[in-house]
């Protein structure tokens, strides 16, 4: 069955019911099941390739946190390419406010099912690991990088038979659902409805059945020991933490105690001009569930990584997996009473900005940082086109703030609130 057949079938057994009009690629609605309400979100392929921007996340914000005031259970049908990057930062700003209500709900126990449609690439491909269950049909691709950059990463055309080899053995439903059994591929002849019952009616373990995931990903990486940390030595982290600082890096990842206002904060981060993949995101969760441990009471995340990884041995692992770990790590630590304050030191954008800001109680950007949507040829794969110009860093702190991708700017140790 293939994504609209899916959808159709979908509207049909939740009886589904929309709630005012369309707002961009998105309808959301409700539905019943068993006489139960539940909560419905459509994100459908009609512009863009379904791309989420701004109109279309103020409609997923508000039925999520609907439902999760209510604990109703959520339905949600993805078509979508990710993020709309033509709309810049502000589209990440959105995106951070989905994501964070996404996990809100989760978190708070809302069942959720994602059913998918043709496409799940970047942040879609995020959103859909906020569910208990997924279920795929016969053409569904979910990555957190769709072909055109994959391609281009590994200096190859989408159209190249060997590479459309490559992404069928990683990115299909197949290779997905041998990947994670909560990964399901549609079947001719399957109960919908019956899916359905199961996938919703699946009783939330709580932060414990999360960690328990978290530990299964192990498994799949390749076992690889990480280097040995190194004092990491850095002006903008001593204006940080005034009062002093130590911190080691390994691989890119940071982890480290620093001292400011009278206190001291764990350091936990992810600084490198190397994209961020599958093992150095479990390293990061990995660190982040240490502190759920320790009862830790103020994190503070740094971010300097332009992006995720665009490789096809990440995405054989489910990369996006290992994205959104890293947010029910921290995430965790915020709802068990820890404050969360990321520092975007320099380079951010795309699904690990998403990652990391949207579960944080409090986002700076330090002036003259870097932040996009995506790397500068990542979006010339999507969108044809290229920019050379030099960025107007005010320009890029003050639109970072008026888009919500931070709370405050970081200049020279002042913080300059909205």
């Amino acid at each position: 069955m293939n994504g609209p057949a899916l959808l159709a079938a979908l509207k049909q057994a939740l009886d589904f019911r929309a709630a005012g009009n369309r707002a961009g690629n998105v309808t959301v609605g409700t539905g019943t099941l068993d006489a139960r309400k539940v909560h419905v979100a459509l994100v459908e392929n009609h512009l863009a390739s379904g791309s989420i921007g701004t109109h279309e996340a103020k409609k997923l914000v508000a039925v999520m946190k609907i439902a999760a005031m209510e604990r109703s259970p959520l339905v949600i049908y993805l078509d979508s390419a990710g993020a709309k990057v033509s709309e810049g930062l502000a589209a990440l700003g959105a995106f951070r406010r989905v994501f964070r209500a996404g996990l809100d709900a989760a978190c708070a126990g809302v069942p959720v099912a994602v059913v998918l449609g043709k496409n799940a690439y970047g942040g879609s491909s995020m959103l859909a690991h906020l569910a208990s269950a997924r279920l795929f049909n016969a053409d569904t691709q979910l990555a957190m990088s769709g072909p055109s950059i994959l391609a281009a990463a590994a200096g190859m055309s989408a159209l190249d038979e060997m590479f459309k080899t490559m992404a069928g053995l990683a990115l299909t439903a197949e290779a997905r659902s041998k990947a994670n059994p909560v990964n399901q591929r549609h079947a001719d002849g399957m109960d919908l409805a019956d899916w359905l019952r199961k996938a919703l009616g699946a009783k939330s373990e709580g932060f414990e059945g999360l960690l328990r995931q978290h530990k299964a990903r192990h498994e799949r990486l390749p076992g690889r020991e990480p280097p040995a940390g190194v004092p990491l030595m850095r002006k903008d982290l001593a204006r940080l933490f005034p009062e002093g600082y130590e911190a080691d890096e390994s691989d890119g990842l940071v982890t480290g105690v620093g001292k400011r206002e009278g206190r001291e904060e764990a350091i936990l981060g992810l600084v490198s001009r190397t994209p961020v993949g599958a093992e150095r995101a479990y390293r990061f969760a990995e660190r982040a569930w240490r502190l759920v441990a320790k009862k830790a009471t103020h994190v503070h995340v740094i971010l300097d990584c332009e992006s995720h990884a665009a490789r096809i041995e990440d995405e054989k692992i489910v990369l996006s997996e290992y994205i959104v770990g890293m947010s029910y790590a921290l995430t965790a630590l915020r709802i068990s009473g820890a404050h969360i304050e990321m520092t975007i030191l320099d380079r951010a954008g795309g699904g690990v900005y998403v990652a990391l800001a949207a579960p944080a109680t409090h986002v700076s950007v330090v002036y003259g940082a870097h932040v996009q949507v995506l790397p500068g040829a990542a979006i010339a794969a999507i969108l044809g086109e290229t920019n050379d110009a030099e960025p107007d860093k005010e320009a890029i702190a003050k639109e970072a703030i008026t888009a919500g991708v931070a709370d405050a700017q970081l200049k020279l140790g002042i913080i300059e609130a909205i």
